[in-house]
């Protein structure tokens, strides 16, 4: 089968490797979809393992199968990573947190023609998916479902304000999570076509990223790894309010401490997400809830990867790529 392996991000070769044979438990999906994470491009994180095949997001059709719950012909979503549901992040309901959560994955990545998938992700990450839910949808129940654990940990309520800071894909997630809840939603961009994207998706104002914001949001998203953001997040969070760090930029921050302590603000993180998290995501895309569909902006053949790094790296005109196999 092809495989397309990173190196860094200007060298995704394409290589043939075997189909990977399964054992009792496990399922061996074809991939159809295979959608581009914002994390992928991230190089200094993704260099320190490299060489390796990554791709998290995907949808596709069980070929073989040696678990019962599952038979060959079902069109599936399949979580990489899962937890014990045993440790006591487990049962503190910090699921993301699980050392297994961390170690596991399906063989040999989602930017290949087929995964084997394990006897624990068989068991506790692989979802049917309804009629009504084609594959490029199915790609995103895993960044969707990111959004729903992060908003779960920062309870939104509907008089909040919640300010959306950079509005690539997970910002448009977050501000249609944020909307769904009744929220006020204000985002922000330097990018001009994705301001206008956070408007079509629900923001109920825009603001340019080179302009001054003067607001106070009870909750603050920052959904770009740029560090700027995270200091216009203290500028503008309310007191007692809550930023959540979405994404992440590639240093430490600063943390403004008599802010912070006299206002009692927040600070936290969100990383990944839970069976519910994933549940419920499906069901909020199952029920057109939220629009995955139209912000998946570019669909290329597996073949064409290298290009479809190079356009979400760029963050220009896209919001998703997704390629199919």
């Amino acid at each position: 089968m092809i495989v397309a392996k990173y190196y860094n991000n200007n060298d995704i070769r394409l290589e043939d490797m075997p189909i990977p044979q399964i054992g009792p438990g496990e399922i061996l999906v074809k991939v159809r979809a295979s959608g581009i994470c914002g994390t992928d491009v991230m190089e200094w994180y993704r260099i320190q393992k490299a060489p390796r095949i990554l791709g998290h997001e995907i949808a596709g059709d069980i070929i073989e199968s040696q678990a019962a719950r599952f038979q060959p012909g079902q069109r599936v979503f399949v979580s990489h990573h899962v937890p014990c549901n045993d440790c006591k992040f487990c049962r503190e309901d910090h699921q993301t947190a699980c050392d297994t959560l961390h170690g596991g994955n399906y063989d040999p990545g989602g930017y290949s023609e087929y995964v084997r998938v394990p006897k624990i992700n068989v068991d506790y990450g692989v979802y049917v998916l309804p009629e009504q839910v084609s594959y490029i949808e199915g790609t995103m129940i895993e960044p969707l479902a990111c959004g729903v654990r992060g908003l779960r940990l920062i309870n939104i309520r509907p008089e909040h304000t919640v300010l959306i800071l950079g509005c690539g894909i997970s910002g448009i997630l977050n501000i249609q999570l944020a909307k769904l809840i009744g929220a006020r939603v204000v985002a922000t961009d330097i990018n001009r076509y994705r301001l206008n994207k956070a408007k079509e998706f629900g923001a109920d104002e825009v603001v340019p990223g080179d302009q001054d914001l003067h607001l106070k949001a009870e909750r603050v998203i920052v959904c770009t790894g740029a560090y700027a953001a995270v200091e216009q997040a203290f500028r503008c969070v309310d007191k007692a309010g809550i930023i959540l760090l979405f994404a992440i930029p590639n240093r430490d921050i600063a943390i403004p401490i008599p802010d912070f302590w006299r206002n009692e603000l927040t600070v936290t993180s969100s990383y990944g997400a839970a069976p519910v998290d994933l549940e419920a995501a499906l069901g909020l895309i199952a029920g057109k809830k939220i629009n995955v569909q139209d912000t998946i902006t570019h669909v290329l053949p597996l073949a064409r990867i290298q290009e479809g790094f190079g356009i979400v790296a760029a963050a220009q005109e896209s919001l998703k790529v997704v390629l199919e196999p």
